[in-house]
């Protein structure tokens, strides 16, 4: 089982997999959460859900805080927050962020692809003036209607056979009236996002709010790492000064993560 996906009702959880999906359930309470509500929740027994957070607070990955009240430990949270700070992109890409955010007084992401969505990695709100939007770190969102998306997308996507591959059946469900729905226009805002090397959204996600995206490469492979993102308010920056501002923000980009090239 991946961790974060959905349960199927159907599924008998057994062994390790029992165990990530109490361990991901316990990660929705941050309040904590009983024995009989998780028990509910994954559809399981109540022996077996007790066995599962046994194991999960011998390493210290879950505790009973209260009488019948569990919830994640602190263990959970120091492989987590070492490891988050650890990453090369946090490092590399988070001054650079804090920087942008401040210059724009707007919202700099970076994201990666997973499957079907985009997962942020960081996400650095400038200090004043800029709208809290709803993304988290750690977030999703579908990645066919985000700039961050978009840009991953067009360096895998090059052929609607391979986009139909990909959406494997998936609706392009409208989250705003500029969403792309059809997959021939999504295939053709891909190829135009390759060529030019950017990717924009224009308030396909959330209304008011537009973004670019450039790439970031932060090692040898073809394609890059993840991408990065100003996401703005449509009436403070409308999409095409944002456009004028992306050979810039690219130079800034590749300045302090280079593409690497393969020796020739």
């Amino acid at each position: 089982m991946v961790p974060g996906a959905a349960v199927r009702h159907d599924e008998r959880l057994v062994g390790s997999d029992r165990v990530l999906a109490v361990l991901v359930e316990l990660g929705n309470h941050p309040e904590g959460v009983t024995l009989d509500e998780l028990a509910t929740a994954l559809k399981s027994s109540k022996p077996t859900v007790h066995r599962a957070l046994a194991s999960l607070r011998r390493a210290s990955l879950a505790e009973l805080t209260s009488r019948g009240v569990y919830s994640l430990g602190d263990e959970f949270f120091h492989i987590a927050f070492r490891n988050y700070e650890g990453r090369p992109e946090r490092s590399t890409l988070e001054p650079l962020m804090r920087a942008l955010a401040d210059e724009y007084g707007e919202t700099v992401h970076y994201a990666v692809l997973d499957g079907k969505d985009v997962v942020y990695r960081a996400k650095v709100d400038a200090a004043q003036g800029a709208v809290r939007l709803t993304s988290t770190v750690g977030g999703r969102n579908p990645a066919y209607r985000t700039a961050v998306g978009k840009l991953l997308l067009s360096q895998i996507i090059t052929t609607k056979a391979e986009l139909l591959e990909w959406l494997d059946g998936q609706e392009l469900d409208a989250r705003t009236p500029f969403t792309i729905t059809d997959a021939d226009a999504l295939l053709s805002e891909l190829h135009n996002t390759r060529e030019r090397g950017y990717a924009i959204d224009d308030q396909e996600n959330e209304i008011g709010i537009n973004c670019v995206a450039v790439p970031v490469f932060l090692g040898r492979s073809v394609n890059s790492a993840g991408a990065l993102s100003i996401s703005a308010l449509r009436f403070r920056l409308p999409i095409d000064r944002l456009v004028l501002t992306v050979p810039t923000l690219r130079a800034r980009v590749e300045s302090i993560a280079p593409r690497e090239t393969h020796p020739t």
